[in-house]
Parts: structure tokens; sequence; C-alpha cells
């Protein structure tokens, strides 16, 4: 990525990287088949297929339409999955044009793999939240209740941003006294699921096959709002989740494909993102 946004990060695959590499190559098949079926129904329409983090569904769904309606004569195909499975599928030959990550990591082992045209750019920023359903049948008031016995707790994967992400919350929540020793250990002890994507973990919990999720804030949508209850993470033991974006290597529409990259990252775009919970790509670090 570029110098301002770069990271070297050892990238290797975890016990779930299997899991998602079998699911990768299922997808490669399937996107391969709607990729021919949308070029023949778009006939001589540009199209422009986005590969992007399950997290972005809503917003993306809005910038494809925006796009699309600001430039006549195009169509914007997208296919939604949890980042590391979009990865892999760009590895094995599936014919993005554009890459959306939801993470860092895996945009840099995607560019050191050759795999998209650096450098990839930050378009947007996240955080994480608790939900539990509205019910809420383990009583779980504060974070602290995380830990109680019978708390059912479904995350994303390690391998998957949101897995990673709501863990390392887990660890920074440990580092303060109030929450007890061994914190982290004693909630991932409440671990009954892992999943391969947030919106999974957000459907699990919904309905009322888990206690309480960790996932983006960006995830509470209007959609499921009323099923869920939020428990906030402090900014002192959150994340900052920082997407970036870029055209994949040998796009089949690189035109098109950079000007939708640069449409995500105009302030039409902005604005679209920041109406779905988004913060801006390009915030300090602070």
């Amino acid at each position: 990525m570029g110098a301002k946004g770069r990271s070297a990060w050892p990238v290797r695959l975890g016990r779930g990287a299997f899991a998602a590499l079998a699911v990768a190559a299922l997808g490669v098949a399937t996107v391969l088949a709607g990729a021919s079926a949308a070029k023949s129904a778009a006939g001589s329409r540009e199209t422009v297929t986005v590969f992007a983090a399950a997290s972005l569904h809503e917003a993306f769904r809005e910038l494809g339409r925006r796009f699309e309606a600001a430039h006549p004569g195009t169509r914007v195909v997208f296919s939604f999955a949890g980042t590391q499975v979009l990865r892999a599928q760009i590895g094995q030959g599936a014919p993005a044009d554009v890459f959306a990550s939801a993470d860092e990591e895996h945009m840099q082992a995607a560019e050191e793999e050759g795999l998209i045209v650096p450098p990839a750019e930050l378009f947007a920023r996240n955080r994480l939240v608790v939900i539990v359903p509205a019910e809420n049948p383990a009583g779980i008031e504060d974070l602290r209740d995380l830990a109680h016995d019978g708390v059912k707790l479904v995350l994303a994967h390690s391998d998957v941003p949101a897995g990673r992400y709501g863990r390392g919350v887990l660890e920074a929540l440990g580092t303060d006294p109030r929450f007890g020793e061994g914190y982290p250990a004693r909630v991932l002890g409440r671990l009954v699921s892992e999943e391969t994507n947030v919106r999974q973990v957000v459907a699990k919990v919904q309905l009322g096959e888990a206690d309480a999720g960790i996932v983006y804030a960006t995830d509470v949508t209007p959609a499921v709002r009323d099923a869920l209850r939020v428990i906030e993470i402090p900014a002192a033991f959150n994340v900052v989740a920082r997407y970036p974006i870029a055209v994949v290597r040998g796009a089949p529409n690189p035109e098109w494909a950079e000007a939708f990259v640069r449409y995500v990252l105009s302030p039409q775009g902005q604005a679209v993102l920041q109406a779905f919970g988004f913060g801006p790509g390009d915030e300090p670090r602070g």
C-alpha cells in the first residue's frame, strides 16, 4: 500500500485457512459462472466486478447504484464474503476487477502475492461493538458479563479480520483489572461457534443461537436493529478497522475498475459510506 498506511505484517495462514481455501475453491467456480452470466445479461454494457468484504454489503450496494447512475452504460456486479475467502478466490483466478478488504493485512498479502495493482488506498474505518439478542436471555449488561458461566459467544474465525479484531479487543480488556484475572481466556471459553464472515455472527445472535457476538458497528443495520441490543466497547479498548481498496492485477476491465475505486474515494462516495456509519479512511492515526 502507499507510504502513509503501509505496514509490513508477516501474514500466516491459521488453522481456519484450509477451510477458507476450500470455501474459496467452491466460490471461484460460482464466481466464474456468475461473471459469464453477468456478461451475457449486460450485453454491451461495461461490467465492473467488485470483490468486497461482507461488512461492506449495504454500503457498497448503494455505491454501485450511484456509480451506475453517474456512468450510464456501466454495471457493477458484487461478490461479498469474508476478506480471507475473497483473497483466496482472486489468487485462484476469479475474474475480479476491484478488491475491497476489511483489513490492511490481507491487502498487504495480496500485494505481496502480486494480486493487486499497488498502491491500495484506505477508504473507510470501522469499530467493534458487542451485540446480544433483544430479549437478552443470558442477562448480559456489560462487557464483564461475557465471561459468565453459560454464556454462548460467537465470533468470526481468527483468520477473518473481524475475528482477529474481536480477539484483540478481549486482550485489551484483559489488561484492565476491573475485568478480572484471565478475562480473555474466560470469555473465549464461552465460544460456541466461529464463522467465516461477520454477517454470519450477526445472524447467529439475531436468531438466538448465541447469547453474544462481536461485530462491526456498521453491521447493526436497520434490518436487524430491532432484534438486537448493542453494548459499546470503550474507545480505549476498541480497535480501528481500516479498509483498503485496489484494482486487481489483470482485471478484465481495468479502466472502469479504476473509475470505481476513484468513485469510492470521492466526496460523493465517502458521503455514502459515512451515511452507513463508516468513518473516513484518511483519518489520522493519532
